[in-house]
């Protein structure tokens, strides 16, 4: 069997296991998860990162390991050189991650692969989730941001909708937790922090939210998902989780819309990005 680790690296943990290509399922026994001071010097971040990498690989033949990597962007995936110039791993700006870790871990640079984090989650439900039968698919993450990917039957790619132009605003001010947070108090003079408290509130409230949403989310489909014709639409992140108390309205919209578009919720959520960072690792090691 074929040594994969597939690596989920964000912008304050790095979670990894290894994975199990025959079963498209990961190891759990293998699973960490640490933390990482991504504001840190370059040193600091990879010594986090090679520690981790370390407790998941030290039982393996490191000629025949495998390894995958969801990252953020900006970032050079081909190359493995971080583009990212503020914020989070500024330090590593313009450093050949790939190198680096080839270097560091005892292996060639050909052993590891990287891949976008929104392309990662649904290479990870192409892989081993739950549209492994189709061949176009859009993917959703509904959190903390919006992250869209779409998948052409061969790889999955970022398309980067978060920030395209959406009623008043972006389509992420619409989409995202925030949303929640900023409609509750605009109709209550309250907080919440996410749906997970809305869950909490009068069912009044919640119906007004849920149906607001699912407009908006009708919308955005009209909008921009229409346009790749999908077989089928993923959803995952903490809002999919909440999918049923909109699922209805979002459906009689698109009937409205005479759209025909399967919605399917991720069954591995946080492990998606990992499947997806190892099988897709273990598509390019096949070309």
């Amino acid at each position: 069997m074929q040594n994969i680790v597939g690596i989920d690296i964000g912008g304050s943990h790095i979670t990894m296991a290894q994975v199990d290509p025959d079963k498209r399922e990961i190891i759990s026994a293998t699973y960490v998860r640490e933390h990482v001071d991504s504001f840190g010097p370059k040193e600091t971040i990879f010594s986090a990162w090679i520690s981790a990498i370390e407790k998941v690989t030290h039982d393996l033949v490191k000629s025949d390991l495998l390894i995958g990597i969801a990252m953020p962007g900006p970032f050079d995936y081909e190359n493995g050189i971080s583009l990212m110039q503020q914020g989070k791993f500024i330090d590593i700006y313009q450093v050949n991650i790939k190198n680096e870790l080839a270097e560091r871990l005892s292996i060639y640079k050909d052993q590891i692969h990287f891949v976008n984090d929104a392309g990662a989650f649904l290479e990870g439900e192409v892989f081993g989730g739950c549209v492994r039968d189709y061949k176009r698919i859009f993917g959703v993450t509904l959190g903390t941001g919006l992250g869209t990917a779409f998948y052409n039957g061969e790889v999955a790619s970022d398309e980067d909708l978060w920030d395209s132009p959406f009623k008043d605003s972006i389509c992420e001010d619409y989409l995202a937790t925030r949303w929640f947070v900023n409609h509750y108090k605009a109709l209550t003079g309250r907080e919440i922090s996410g749906t997970k408290d809305l869950l909490d509130r009068s069912e009044e409230i919640q119906t007004k939210i849920f149906e607001d949403y699912a407009d908006s989310f009708a919308d955005f489909i009209v909008k921009y998902v229409r346009n790749y014709e999908p077989e089928v639409l993923v959803i995952g992140g903490n809002i999919a989780k909440v999918y049923p108390y909109f699922k209805n309205r979002l459906n009689k919209h698109l009937e409205e819309y005479k759209i025909n578009l399967p919605i399917k919720i991720s069954a591995i959520f946080e492990d998606a990005a990992i499947l997806g960072a190892a099988g897709y690792a273990l598509k390019k090691s096949n070309r």
